[in-house]
């Protein structure tokens, strides 16, 4: 199954990551990074968040990532998933409530793994 394959990945551009605590990708993110991933923010602000450097894009970050993780609205992602492919991410996973079935389908095509409409706190086994 896709969700357990992402799972396993290390690095994570969590897209949408900004400081706001309140937000739920800081809460994921913060999860993500205690279960031993790597974790990079990507937010037009550029923050370092949990103490790791962010960048404004996908296209911007100068080392491979594994798993884009979409913190953006369903309206959005089809962009994201777009650049996912175009910097050769081996995954995308759309959080909760975040559903583009043809962003979805491009991906699989590429030969991205896909999860869409769930949240990787929830989805851990162990």
């Amino acid at each position: 199954m896709d969700v357990d394959a992402l799972l396993a990945m290390h690095t994570w551009a969590v897209v949408g990551l900004s400081s706001n605590r309140s937000r739920a990708a800081w809460e994921v993110a913060e999860f993500l990074q205690r279960k031993g991933k790597r974790i990079v923010p990507v937010h037009p602000s550029a923050e370092t968040v949990h103490g790791e450097e962010g960048y404004a894009s996908l296209r911007d970050i100068p080392f491979p990532v594994d798993v884009v993780d979409c913190f953006v609205n369903s309206s959005l992602v089809g962009d994201v998933v777009d650049e996912a492919i175009a910097v050769g991410a081996k995954g995308v996973w759309m959080q909760l409530e975040v559903v583009d079935q043809d962003a979805a389908q491009r991906a699989g095509d590429a030969g991205l793994l896909v999860v869409m409409d769930r949240c990787p706190k929830i989805e851990w086994r162990g």
